[in-house]
């Protein structure tokens, strides 16, 4: 049998007019626009005595939807270029290393006073803020702040790029998520070398994050991180924001199995030990959590905190201490300021933290994976173009896509929707872009156009 006949007559040419490749991106520039966030930069970025040709506010959301659609380098901006005659002028590649090359330090406040202000028009438009889910339940209307660093490979000599404690080289960004919308609120372009605790960073990124939260949100916050987060001064810093009047700060860190700690285990009565949770809800096979708090000297610690502590059996092949070793459980513990609640719930609420590792990966696809510059300034406007990519993907979801696009990880949502080809065709001073009939999730993105067009302006 042949394999071949289906190319049977197959020429490839390239004069072909009116067709339009990756129109599911114009649905993202579209929703910059009907969301205010274009104007916003363009306010935040404009200087007296100076009107350049491309507006700096449309450059950036360029960029933003350029990294969305899944582009690496600034010379991919041609792919947007290449729709001009639905975007208009596109800035070019120079002009964008311009654009980039002019965000000082105070113009980057500015560009996140912007993102704040947009945010809290995109959450009013919302029915119900999207609830944080542990172990099948609902965290109601709790604002979920994942914190985490990650490592990216410099495969060049950047400024600040410097070895990293993994033994690799390149640099060492810090970022918070919003766990129950994906947005990327707050990140900071670190070198490689940078500590994963130093508290001054996570508290720089935090303050920012909780920033970018619109106030009528803030009033109920949890603040999840790993180990990393366990340090006196973030931790005595959380507790301060706590304080605030009207606010609710809750915290779950990572808490080290230090001698002490294990010292702790071995004194636990079997009977105090309950059945951990799964993801949905169901008794964890193998797990068990308990408490330490009455077990440990946590004076000089927060006041409020309390230390729980999750045994599990390990999987087959697994590392374990001299300690575990003695009755073959691996042991974690957590520190939490919540007061309430079922320590098997607890446990699982922080557990709960490893879905940022899920947008991390993301975030790396879109833009924060490799940095264009050896200037160590660009590359941190970068950081910040990429944080604006994700907000605008996590939107798309949450104010226009239904059904498996809603659900869809940014490659794949590239797949399917966004590097869509249409035809461009004109008649009664209109221009329309005419998707593939066939195409699987046709419907699902003229139901996304037509909902970012009904977006209410800013008021």
């Amino acid at each position: 049998m042949k394999h071949t006949t289906w190319s049977s007559g197959l020429s490839v040419t390239a004069d072909g007019t009116g067709v339009v490749a990756h129109v599911g991106s114009v649905a993202v520039r579209l929703l910059a626009d009907r969301t205010g966030l274009t104007t916003e930069l363009s306010k935040a970025l404009a200087r007296a005595s100076f009107v350049p040709v491309h507006d700096r506010g449309r450059v950036l959301v360029d960029l933003a939807v350029m990294l969305a659609d899944g582009g690496e380098a600034i010379a991919d901006i041609d792919v947007l270029r290449h729709q001009g005659k639905v975007l208009g002028p596109v800035a070019s590649a120079p002009t964008v290393w311009r654009a980039l090359s002019e965000l000082t330090p105070a113009a980057l406040v500015r560009v996140e006073k912007a993102r704040a202000r947009v945010r809290r028009h995109v959450w009013a438009q919302l029915p119900v803020l999207p609830a944080s889910k542990v172990a099948g339940t609902d965290l109601g209307d709790v604002v979920v702040l994942d914190v985490d660093a990650t490592l990216v490979t410099a495969h060049s000599e950047k400024e600040l790029a410097r070895p990293t404690f993994k033994g690799g080289f390149g640099f060492h960004p810090i970022a918070v998520w919003c766990d129950n919308t994906t947005e990327l609120l707050a990140v900071s372009l670190r070198p490689g070398n940078a500590g994963a605790n130093t508290a001054v960073d996570h508290i720089d990124v935090l303050g920012r994050a909780i920033a970018q939260v619109p106030v009528a949100h803030r009033k109920k916050l949890l603040v999840r991180a790993d180990g990393a987060g366990a340090s006196h001064d973030l931790l005595d810093w959380l507790t301060a924001q706590g304080r605030i009047r009207g606010r609710r700060l809750d915290y779950s860190v990572g808490f080290a199995v230090t001698e002490k700690v294990r010292d702790a285990i071995a004194t636990l009565p079997k009977t105090v030990w309950a059945p951990a949770l799964d993801a949905d809800g169901a008794a964890r096979d193998g797990g068990d959590v308990a408490e330490l708090t009455d077990l440990l000297d946590l004076s000089t610690w927060p006041q409020t905190m309390r230390v729980i502590v999750r045994r599990e059996r390990p999987h087959p092949g697994a590392q374990l201490s001299l300690f575990e070793e003695r009755d073959g459980y691996r042991y974690q513990a957590i520190a939490t300021n919540t007061a309430t609640g079922q320590l098997s719930f607890l446990e699982a609420r922080h557990r709960a933290h490893a879905r940022v590792e899920d947008r991390i990966r993301h975030a790396k696809d879109s833009g924060l994976g490799r940095f264009p510059s050896r200037e160590y300034g660009i590359n941190q406007a970068w950081t910040q173009i990429a944080a604006i990519a994700a907000d605008l993907i996590a939107w798309l979801r949450l104010l226009a896509l239904t059904g498996d696009l809603a659900k869809a990880e940014p490659k794949a949502l590239r797949y399917k929707m966004l590097h869509v080809p249409a035809r461009l065709t004109h008649g009664g001073r209109r221009r329309r872009l005419r998707l593939p009939k066939t195409w699987p999730w046709a419907t699902a993105i003229l139901t996304a156009f037509e909902r970012v067009a009904a977006i209410p302006a800013p008021g």
